[in-house]
Formats: structure tokens, sequence, C-alpha cells
């Protein structure tokens, strides 16, 4: 399913039931999105990503960069990572998204795919230290990319593509009934940068 045969209404849900999934569409214009995906993949605080996996220590040629109000800690696959202070593009866009979706976030996950080859397995959102049932925004900039939702006990299946400058909302009881992966794509040859904004409990 594509979301770009139609406007988008940010309102309707996308998905069938046991959470709340809402589409904005391409909230930056092209050259917007361009300017800061450029910006971003010049100044983000790039680090190869590490994830514990049975048992072994395993660092990925996908990048992120985390992003905070204050120094706080994420951990997720038992790896901990701190944040870094917000660049001004960060905030522009994190203004953006609470205006349009009328949430509000205090941490960002930058995640930088350098193309197709490099993706991300289901899981879902649901750290510890992640709000419960709170929202997460997830900006794409650069090469649009399937995304896709499968149901933790019916397993139902959907599919959909994230655009240049698109906004996805997750929120509700999406993370605890529903996973999301980002499929590895021969045809992508270009790279993606995908922000994941968040509300977070600090940690001590």
């Amino acid at each position: 399913m594509e979301l770009f045969e139609h406007q988008p209404d940010p309102h309707a849900n996308l998905l069938p039931y046991d959470g709340t999934v809402n589409y904005y569409g391409k909230i930056l214009s092209a050259e917007e999105a361009t300017n800061f995906f450029e910006k971003l993949m010049q100044n983000g605080a790039w680090k190869n990503d590490e994830v514990m996996m049975f048992g072994k220590h395993i660092v990925t040629s996908r990048k992120i960069a985390w992003y905070a109000d204050a120094e706080m800690d994420y951990t997720y696959s038992q790896i901990k990572k701190t944040a870094t202070v917000w660049l001004p593009e960060l905030l522009e866009l994190k203004n953006k998204v609470e205006e349009l979706t009328g949430e509000n976030f205090n941490s960002c996950l930058l995640n930088l795919y350098h193309d197709g080859s490099e993706g991300l397995g289901y899981h879902s959102d649901s750290e510890g230290d992640i709000t419960k049932n709170s929202a997460i925004a997830s900006l794409s900039l650069g090469a649009a990319r399937k995304f896709v939702f499968k149901h933790k006990t019916t397993k139902e299946r959907l599919e959909f593509i994230l655009e240049n400058g698109s906004l996805l909302l997750m929120k509700g009881e999406t993370q605890r009934h529903w996973l999301h992966s980002l499929p590895p794509s021969k045809k992508i040859h270009s790279p993606r940068i995908n922000l994941t904004f968040r509300s977070r409990n600090p940690t001590n």
C-alpha cells in the first residue's frame, strides 16, 4: 500500500486495531528535505550502531545519533548510549513535528541507512525508559523506503512506502501490539535518514 496516491488524512488511523498510526504525508518540500538531510549528514554525531545478538556484540554498518533535552542514557539490546545536545536543525524539526502532532518530545534517535542493503528487523520501541503509550514520530529524509507493521498475535502485515520529507506518528498501544521493520532492498542505492522523536523518562 502506498501512502501517496491521495492526499493523506492525518486523523485517519492506518491500523485496523490495537493501536494508532497517523500519516501526515510530506511535511517538508523537496528543497527543505534535501537541506535538512545534508546538514544532518554533515553535522550529526554519527556512530556505528552496536547490538547484542545471541550473546555476541555486533557493530552494524547502519549508523545512529542520539539527541535529547539533557544528558540521558538510552539502552537497547543491552548497549548503553548517551545523548548529546540538540543541533539547531533538529530543534527546528522537533518544533515543527510537535506543532503538527500536538505531542511533546524530549529526545530523538537518528538512523542513517547508507543504501537499501541496510535495514532494520522486526521490533517494537518499548524500552523501559520510554514513557508508556507515548507517541513516537518518524520523519523520513532521503530515499523512499518500505515500512512494514506486523501484529504480534495475529501476524497481520501492513506495508507502506515512506517518502522523502514525510511524517508518520505511532501512538497509544501500537508498540505493545505491533512490530515494525524496514526491510532491505536491492533496488535502493541512495541513503535515508530516519528521525524518531520520542518521550523518555530521564535516567539518574
